[in-house]
C-alpha cells in the first residue's frame, strides 16, 4: 500500500485554490492536501474595478472559505509564521506542520508604507476596503482632478491601471459631471502594459488618450503630501490632485523573504516551465515569483491567469510524482485578460509571454460581447471553485 504523502499549499488565492482543488481531484485519499489562508473569506480581486463604481458589491464577489472544505481538502486558518524549505516544514500560529512537497502561493504583500504619505492621501483599490471606500469618495465627486496613480513596479494585473482610469471617466459621464472633472493616469512604466510589445502598447495608450485622459509614463513616486494633495516624483514633477486612486508598491510576504527564498528580484525564482524552487519538492505558483523574459529582459506579468496556469502545471506534477501516472507537464507562458475600457465593453489581450524573440501578444478593440465574456468569467469562478 502506497505510504501516504501530505502537500502543503500555501495561500488561497487564485493559484492556490486551484493547486488545492486540483491536487484533491487526482490523488486518492490517502494522501492529504493542507490548504493554509489566514483569511476566512476568497474574494476574487479582479471585480474590485467594478466595485470601485457600485457595481458590486463585498458579498457578490466573496465567498466563505469553508466552501473548499467540500471538495477533502483541509483548510487551516491562521497565519504563517515560518517557512523551512529545506525539510520542508511551516508553522502556522504556533503549530509545526510538515509536508512532502510544498506549493508557495502567497501573493504579493501591498505596502503603502514605503512612501510616505501615500496611504494617508488615496484610496488604494487593490483592497476590498480601498475599492469600497474609492467608491464612496466618487459618488461626491462633482468636479476636479481624478489621478490614478501607479507608485512602483512590479504590480499584479499589468491591466488594472488603465482599466480603473477608464471606468472611473465612464463612471463620471453616467453620474453628468465628466465636463467639470480631469482624468490623469500617472505610472512609474514606459507605457501600457509594456510587456506585450510597442504595438499592443500603443493602441491601448491610444485608447485611454481617446477618453479625454491624461497619460503620464515614467514618472515613480516619491513622496505625497496628503494635506497639499501633491504627489512628487523622482523626475523632478509634481501632480496635484482632489481625489487619488492609487496601486501601492509590492514586495513578496516577509515570511518568504525571511525563508531565504527569494533571489536578487526580490521574488522567488522558479525554474519556468515546472515551477519549482532551488529547493526539491518546493514550487511556488503567481505573484510571490520572479520569472525573467531572457528574451526582452523584463519580468513575466504578475496576473492571476499566470497563477491559475501555473497552478494546474504544479498540481498535475506533484499528483504525477506521488501515484506514477500521466506525463510530465510545462508552464508554457500562455495568458490572457480582459481590459475594461467602460460603457459596457471591454477590450481582450492573448498571446503567449515566453515566445522567442518577443512575447506574441493580439489585443482585440473593445466590445459588448467581450465585457460580457468577462462578467460570465467573474461567475464562473466563484461557482466552478467555489
Amino acid at each position: 500500500m502506497t505510504q501516504g504523502k501530505t502537500v502543503l499549499v500555501l495561500g488561497a488565492g487564485i493559484g492556490g485554490t486551484v493547486a488545492a482543488t486540483r491536487l484533491r481531484r487526482m490523488l486518492p485519499r490517502e494522501h492529504r492536501v493542507v490548504l493554509v489562508e489566514r483569511q476566512s473569506r476568497h474574494v476574487f480581486s479582479p471585480s474590485f474595478l467594478w466595485m470601485m463604481i457600485g457595481q458590486r458589491s463585498a458579498s457578490q464577489i466573496s465567498r466563505p472559505m469553508q466552501a473548499l472544505a467540500k471538495h477533502g481538502i483541509e483548510l487551516i486558518q491562521g497565519t504563517i509564521e515560518r517557512i523551512d524549505p529545506a525539510t520542508p516544514s511551516i508553522r502556522v500560529d504556533g503549530k509545526e506542520l510538515s509536508g512532502d512537497y510544498v506549493v508557495i502561493a502567497l501573493g504579493a504583500d501591498l505596502a503603502p508604507d514605503t512612501i510616505p504619505g501615500l496611504a494617508q492621501a488615496g484610496h488604494n483599490f487593490y483592497t476590498l476596503e480601498g475599492a469600497a471606500s474609492l467608491r464612496d469618495a466618487m459618488l461626491k465627486v462633482q468636479s476636479g482632478r481624478i489621478v490614478v496613480l501607479v507608485s512602483a513596479m512590479p504590480f499584479k494585473c499589468p491591466g488594472a491601471p488603465n482599466e480603473a482610469a477608464m471606468l472611473l471617466e465612464y463612471d463620471c459621464r453616467k453620474r453628468g459631471v465628466r465636463n467639470r472633472v480631469q482624468l490623469d493616469l500617472y505610472t512609474a512604466e514606459p507605457g501600457p502594459m509594456p510587456v506585450a510589445g510597442s504595438v499592443v502598447s500603443g493602441a491601448l495608450r491610444q485608447m485611454i488618450e481617446s477618453k479625454g485622459i491624461g497619460y503620464h509614463p515614467n514618472h515613480a513616486v516619491t513622496a505625497v503630501d496628503p494635506g497639499q494633495r501633491r504627489i512628487s516624483f523622482a523626475n523632478g514633477a509634481t501632480a496635484d490632485f482632489d481625489l487619488l486612486a492609487y496601486i501601492p508598491p509590492h514586495r513578496a510576504p516577509q515570511v518568504v523573504r525571511d525563508a531565504g527564498l527569494c533571489g536578487d528580484s526580490g521574488w522567488v525564482p522558479v525554474d519556468r516551465g515546472s515551477l519549482e524552487t532551488k529547493f526539491p519538492g518546493v514550487y511556488a505558483i503567481g505573484d510571490v515569483t520572479g520569472i525573467m523574459l531572457t528574451s526582452i529582459n523584463k519580468p513575466l506579468p504578475k496576473a492571476g491567469v499566470f497563477a491559475h496556469n501555473e497552478a494546474e502545471v504544479v498540481a498535475h506534477n506533484i499528483a504525477r510524482a506521488i501515484t506514477g501516472k500521466g506525463a510530465e507537464r510545462r508552464f508554457t507562458g500562455g495568458g490572457e485578460c480582459f481590459l475594461e475600457s467602460g460603457d459596457g465593453r471591454a477590450a481582450f489581450g492573448s498571446g503567449n509571454f515566453y515566445a522567442d524573440p518577443a512575447p506574441q501578444i493580439r489585443l482585440r478593440q473593445p466590445s459588448t460581447i467581450l465585457h460580457l465574456g468577462k462578467v460570465v468569467y467573474e461567475k464562473y469562478w466563484l461557482f466552478r471553485w467555489f
